[in-house]
């Protein structure tokens, strides 16, 4: 059964802290501290015997919600009137030590048929660690409670971005495209050491590597999907692929149809900013029944080649012929290896702006263009 009131008012106005607050404010202004400690102004009573939860259980996990249930002896059973919830991030021991911590979050919760559904996006991110504790409380007369020991502390991690919300990033993404470029090849910019080593220890073939932490903190493709990065992006004078990047100054290019064509799928996967007015759209290309492939049919919206607003791949006259979206920089994932015969490497003219790298970028929380009302 669903908690009423544990998604905290989703669209309300005020900030995350002060519709934590408010919300617990209706049944108590303090709650006791793990350890039964409480101020003298909490408005709850001395300690009196009421079931304390044990083999506590969370299921049904998404990005922003959870399912918890728990077992409890029968003694004193019918007094319990609510749950108190004690929600905390776990600790990060690589964490920047000067950063504020998070606001403990403290749910109060009517009590109800277990498990009960905990939601809110206020105080839940996904793909991160929590832990979590329960009290039984019973509210008197006097409007004090009368509360049980905390339970045992029980961890557990959120998921990922489901397709749903990947669909409204999607949907955001879609609105600011922009207009359709033409183009003919993929490249790939990286230092000369980069090649040498490909061709000296991978037999000329570039392998896919993991994707970094970039993007979305809930992005599926985080840390899990291999792949090769390639760009696509041309200069709008020109039409060819501008001779800067903050990658490398050497630039691997293949002919479009080497690695886009009707025997890949097109995948969604991100869609982000980094503090910059440009927007950065990430899609995946996977050759039909691949590993990779595999991999985003369970994780990923995939896109119709001929028919989408950021990459398209179409048949002119016998021809294929390639399009990509003006106004957002497109960042392609290739999942399969991709052997340097079938392009040319060569040095760029221009500069290494390591300015617009997105190597391991945080995406923008504030962005109202690219954030969707589930943890960033």
């Amino acid at each position: 059964m669903e908690v009423p009131r544990l998604d905290h008012a989703l669209n309300s106005p005020t900030s995350p802290c002060e519709e934590v607050i408010k919300n617990l404010s209706l049944e108590a202004i303090q709650l006791c501290d793990r350890d039964g400690n409480k101020s003298q102004d909490s408005g709850i009573a001395e300690m009196e015997e009421l079931p304390v939860p044990h083999n506590i259980k969370i299921s049904n996990i998404t990005c922003d919600s959870f399912k918890i249930s728990w077992e409890m002896d029968s003694k004193s059973k019918d007094r319990i009137t609510h749950y108190f919830i004690d929600l905390n991030k776990k600790e990060n021991k690589n964490s920047n030590k000067f950063k504020h911590k998070d606001v403990p979050t403290k749910l109060v919760a009517k009590a109800v048929p277990l498990p009960m559904t905990v939601r809110g996006h206020w105080f839940l991110s996904p793909r991160t660690e929590y832990t979590v504790a329960v009290q039984t409380a019973s509210k008197q007369v006097d409007g004090d409670y009368v509360v049980s020991e905390w339970s045992e502390i029980i961890e557990f991690c959120t998921a990922d971005y489901s397709k749903v919300h990947l669909t409204q990033l999607l949907e955001k993404a879609e609105v600011i495209a922009g207009r359709m470029l033409k183009f003919s090849v993929f490249y790939r910019n990286q230092h000369k050491e980069y090649f040498d080593y490909i061709r000296e220890h991978h037999g000329n073939a570039m392998q896919p590597s993991v994707k970094d932490n970039s993007g979305s903190h809930g992005s599926p493709i985080s840390g899990k999907l291999e792949g090769i990065f390639f760009s696509c992006s041309t200069e709008f004078n020109t039409g060819k692929p501008p001779q800067d990047s903050p990658y490398g100054r050497y630039r691997f290019e293949i002919a479009a149809e080497k690695l886009f064509n009707p025997n890949t799928n097109l995948y969604f996967g991100d869609f982000y900013c980094m503090y910059t007015a440009y927007h950065y759209v990430i899609l995946v290309i996977a050759p039909v029944g691949s590993p990779g492939d595999e991999f985003c049919k369970q994780r990923l919206p995939q896109l119709n080649s001929k028919d989408n607003k950021f990459l398209t791949c179409t048949e002119e006259d016998g021809v294929l012929v390639y399009y990509h979206a003006q106004d957002v920089i497109l960042e392609v994932i290739y999942t399969d290896p991709v052997d340097l015969s079938l392009g040319t490497v060569a040095e760029i003219t221009g500069h290494q702006l390591m300015s617009l790298s997105t190597a391991n970028a945080k995406k923008d929380p504030s962005c109202k263009t690219c954030n969707i009302s589930v943890g960033r």
